[in-house]
């Protein structure tokens, strides 16, 4: 027997047409290159968005076409999701931060057949034009009167094609399985890989989301983690369908002294982004003495969050929250947020329990595994392979018919090391590649890390295995300094005692000023093995 109920799709147009009629007046605030303080509304985006599908189909597209995007995050680049998906494409949102050749490879994968560009990422297309087989032209994300000279052929302004559109469109009625975006991983170990999202996928994610955020049309949110990284976190679909004021950063998502301005001048509430970016608001907020008293909410994820830092925004009232997720997740799987009675507990404790990656959300089946594959207990202790399955996560990436992730029984292998506790909160302990076995037995690199960034002096930390002639692999510390702090190697090691398990404790640690990041600004490992692949114990 089946219920009665209505089966409307689930789809992104629903989103966009419920936001148009209840939140239209709702404001989009953005920085972009050509106008530092833009203003319009969500109704005034969706009248855009149709005539940018009326666009599209006087370009000769067709349903289940790969439309590109290389944007920051702004009105345009938010006009784009809705337009391209709405209409029955895919939008490909592609990272500009990646190298040159994995942008080809992933345009030339995808059989991008146009590319929507912002000025800023123009010359970076014109080093590989020649090497895109499937693209017919480019448009550029600006008006008229700051268009580039470029070398792109095919080349075309947004604004002017806009310009002479309808704003009403026949939006078609879409099943809800299909493709609405597409987004790659960074491709840190070999090509990166393709996951494609559904309208369904996308909007059961969104409800997630915002139940597990708590989103209501009093939030102004500020998403500085990128359009081009997993559809901001999903912002871009919550805020619309919560009716959230937006405020986009444009170019200056890594700018702490222009976060602290947005912040402050648009009464932002709830901002998300990588640790990176909350290192840079308040290294300006300590240095200038300035302050962010509307923000109380702060998502960070991407990478594990220091001490320091949550401490650093708690002095600023702000409630930093970790979430976890993956691309193939569509993001978010965890939330962290405490149980009542864990308010009432010491301190210490307290940040024991915010550090960790959170609480499995609805919608996530989520377990650890040992080597032989046996599902292990949730009691904090024992470390396995995380591995994660539901209606948001991809079974399989895009063109690979088989991958080592997918498994058999159905569930997706994160990659990641794990523990969850009794409460079900997750903690990462490190990446599957990442992880150091001393002595036959493993050491977290990130508990280490975490660690180092305790120490006042301590800009930025990483730790990777190295070989050791007695204990197979040891810790190497690999530290960038603060400004004009001079640490000194003993005393930084010694810092770490009682802080960490005294076998955990690296025999050395080398100052460099840099670390290399990924394109999704997480540590790269991978580079800094390269890097130090000469040194041994």
């Amino acid at each position: 027997m089946f219920g009665d109920m209505m089966d409307d799709a689930l789809t992104i147009t629903s989103i966009m047409k419920f936001a148009r009629q209840v939140y239209s007046n709702t404001e989009i605030v953005s920085i972009t290159a050509d106008n530092p303080s833009h203003r319009t509304t969500f109704g005034a985006v969706f009248d855009r968005a149709g005539q940018l599908a009326n666009v599209l189909a006087n370009l000769g597209c067709a349903q289940g076409d790969r439309i590109a995007t290389l944007a920051w995050n702004d009105y345009r680049h938010f006009e784009l999701y809705y337009g391209i998906s709405c209409s029955g494409y895919v939008c490909h949102t592609v990272n500009p931060r990646l190298f040159p050749e994995q942008i080809v490879y992933i345009a030339n994968h995808a059989e991008d057949q146009w590319i929507f560009v912002d000025p800023a990422f123009v010359p970076l297309l014109e080093q590989v034009q020649d090497q895109l087989t499937s693209v017919r032209g480019y448009i550029v994300l600006t008006d008229q009167s700051n268009m580039p000279e470029t070398t792109l052929t095919n080349t075309m302004c947004y604004e002017t094609l806009l310009a002479d559109q309808a704003v009403d469109y026949a939006w078609p009625e879409l099943d809800e399985n299909s493709a609405s975006s597409l987004c790659y991983t960074s491709g840190t170990t070999g090509n990166p890989k393709g996951v494609l999202y559904s309208h369904r996928s996308t909007v059961l994610h969104c409800m997630a989301a915002n139940t597990t955020a708590a989103l209501s049309p009093s939030e102004v949110i500020l998403p500085v983690v990128p359009m081009f990284h997993v559809n901001a976190w999903g912002m871009v679909y919550s805020a619309a369908a919560t009716g959230c004021k937006l405020v986009f950063p444009g170019p200056k998502m890594g700018d702490g002294e222009a976060l602290a301005g947005l912040i402050n001048a648009e009464k932002v509430s709830f901002a998300l982004g990588v640790p990176t970016v909350w290192l840079a608001l308040v290294n300006y907020l300590a240095e200038s003495g300035g302050s962010i008293d509307s923000l109380t909410r702060v998502l960070v994820g991407g990478a594990a969050c220091p001490l320091s830092l949550m401490k650093a925004m708690d002095s600023y009232n702000a409630d930093l929250q970790v979430v976890w997720g993956m691309t193939e997740m569509s993001p978010l799987g965890t939330c962290n947020t405490l149980l009542p009675w864990m308010h009432d507990l010491p301190e210490d404790e307290k940040y024991e329990y915010r550090l960790k990656a959170g609480r499995l959300i609805y919608g996530v089946d989520m377990r650890i595994v040992d080597e032989a594959g046996s599902e292990l207990a949730w009691d904090g202790e024992k470390s396995g392979q995380l591995q994660v399955r539901g209606p948001w996560v991809c079974k399989a990436y895009y063109k690979m018919e088989v991958s080592d992730a997918h498994l058999p029984d159905g569930w997706f292998d994160t990659g990641d090391v794990a523990t969850i506790d009794q409460y079900g909160y997750m903690a990462i302990t490190d990446r599957t590649k990442d992880v150091i076995k001393s002595g036959g037995e493993w050491i977290s690199s990130i508990d280490v890390e975490n660690a180092a960034m305790g120490h006042p002096d301590v800009a930025e930390a990483a730790v990777i295995g190295v070989p050791h002639p007695k204990w197979t692999e040891r810790p190497l510390l690999i530290v960038v300094k603060k400004p004009q702090a001079n640490p000194d190697k003993k005393a930084l090691l010694t810092f770490l005692d009682g802080k960490i398990a005294k076998w955990w404790i690296p025999e050395d640690c080398v100052f460099v000023e840099e670390i290399p990041h990924t394109a999704t600004g997480k540590v790269s490992k991978k580079d800094l093995r390269d890097q130090f692949r000469e040194y041994s114990y």
